[in-house]
């Protein structure tokens, strides 16, 4: 029998309800795989008795003919989630030991649905980074190396740890964020299948804020249907949330072998930015050829303000970022630095408890937020934003059904290659993914191929709004036409 954790959700959910295997045994495969891969960094929290207990449930379940739609899966808890009775960081030093006493509703979601938490996993800190490497906990390596290289790469950032576990066979899927590109760019950098939804798709409650008007929950796994399958559960009106729709959940899983025959696939000219690789382009090329080879019409369109989106998003992201973090104080829970009075205790807290690349946003938002640059900075983002989004909206109204680019500008680096360049050029990991999120739209990274040094790159694909079905679909043909991407061995086992 094939090793139950190279099979991908929906073969395991099959097996399960085939009884080919029960949820207790496709558990603790799981949990020596997280085991044997400690090096990878990817949890930083491990459930291994909390697993169990929900993997004999399952059991039960199954066995009475009660089974959720992901009855037994183990998967990964982005550290950004809060887990009653289990330990939520957001992986900064600043919340210490904090164990919510209330569940996030996307994980709330996917535990009335069956699934099972191996644990939780690492992120950039407050999600706040593009390659896993501000974590209070340390850096995530991505399981894939350069061919003939033993250098340790990132996985990408925010959603590193999600991203390298599902990569590296430690679970079926993972709940990620993306307010950047957090979700897209570190599937392309591992070879998974990452989807962000439409702004307003999955409920932000219970999860950490990191800025609340481009955050939005979605899920990392290993295929195209996998995501579809996970997105399903995680989606849906929260009440508790008052930016989430009240829109009908379809299930996305239906809508991937629904082909691309007569969809117009629009093709952005400013994404063809100056110095892109060969491999890149000539990637983004062959999946125009894929889909059009499937039925679609591939056709030139134009984005004006892209240029714009970089610049304008590292204002509005921080600005949102100050006002969200100014709640750690050392007053109500998490970690408290004594001071001889308050504001040189909320100094010493705040000082001791966020690390350099937090500090460093909280001090831009606070600056293009105060008396004086307001005009300058952030209402003068918030214009430009809204010109980002009538750009799609003339795009998609012209009869475009999606978008097709690049979904990062290289293929994963290495572990503090990046840490002697400025902070700019980290951010322009983010320049083919931000516009997404000023915008609101779902976009999805599926692995097309590999660069010269056999690393994994990925297409992005963009969408109207609520319109993840014709992703997933658009998304299929691609991976059909790519194959999935597996690293070549398990060194870190």
């Amino acid at each position: 029998m094939t090793d139950l954790t190279d099979l991908t959700l929906t073969e395991a959910r099959d097996g399960l309800l085939s009884k080919r295997f029960s949820a207790t045994e496709l558990t603790k495969a799981h949990i020596a795989a997280v085991e044997a891969a400690r090096s990878l960094n990817a949890f930083v929290l491990e459930t291994p008795e909390h697993a169990l207990d929900q993997a004999a449930a399952s059991d039960a379940r199954i066995a009475r003919g009660e089974a959720g739609p992901l009855e037994g899966i183990p998967l990964g808890v982005k550290d950004l989630f809060a887990t009653k009775g289990v330990r939520t960081t957001a992986c900064s030093k600043i919340l210490g030991n904090f164990v919510p006493s209330y569940e996030s509703t996307v994980t709330s979601q996917l535990w009335r649905d069956g699934a099972v938490m191996l644990g939780k996993l690492n992120n950039d800190e407050f999600a706040m980074g593009s390659s896993n490497e501000t974590s209070a906990f340390g850096p995530v390596v991505n399981p894939w190396r350069r061919e003939g290289s033993n250098l340790q790469l990132v996985p990408g950032g925010s959603s590193g740890g999600s991203a390298a576990a599902v990569a590296a066979r430690l679970c079926l899927g993972a709940t990620a964020t993306d307010t950047g590109g957090s979700i897209r760019q570190p599937a392309a950098f591992t070879g998974t299948v990452g989807i962000k939804p439409t702004y307003g798709r999955c409920s932000r409650w219970g999860t950490v804020a990191f800025a609340s008007s481009l955050d939005q929950a979605g899920p990392i796994a290993k295929t195209v249907r996998d995501c579809a399958v996970l997105l399903t559960s995680m989606s849906g009106h929260d009440p508790k949330d008052s930016t989430s729709a009240n829109v009908r959940v379809p299930d996305f899983a239906a809508a991937v072998a629904r082909g691309v025959k007569g969809l117009k696939i629009g093709i952005p000219k400013e994404y063809r930015v100056e110095g892109m690789p060969a491999e890149i382009a000539d990637l983004w090329q062959a999946g125009q050829d894929w889909l059009k080879s499937e039925g679609a019409t591939i056709v030139d369109i134009t984005l004006p303000h892209t240029k714009y989106a970089l610049p304008a998003y590292y204002i509005v992201a921080p600005a949102e970022a100050s006002s969200n973090l100014a709640r750690y104080d050392g007053v109500r829970y998490g970690l408290r630095v004594p001071g001889q009075n308050i504001v040189e205790m909320y100094e010493k807290t705040r000082a001791a408890g966020f690390g350099p690349e937090v500090r460093r946003r909280i001090m831009i938002g606070t600056y293009v937020l105060s008396a004086g640059y307001y005009d300058a900075y952030y209402l003068r983002a918030q214009k430009i934003r809204t010109l980002i989004k009538r750009d799609f909206e003339t795009v998609f109204q012209a009869g475009v059904d999606a978008i097709l680019t690049p979904a990062t500008p290289s293929a994963a680096f290495g572990l503090a290659e990046m840490q002697t360049a400025s902070p700019v050029e980290m951010y322009l990991n983010d320049v083919f993914t931000v516009t997404v999120n000023m915008a609101g739209l779902p976009g999805i990274a599926v692995p097309a191929g590999k660069d010269g040094q056999g690393l994994p790159l990925g297409l992005q694909l963009i969408g109207r709004p609520f319109d993840e079905e014709t992703l997933f679909a658009a998304g299929q043909v691609i991976e059909s036409a790519a194959g999935r991407f597996v690293p070549p061995q398990a060194w870190w086992a």
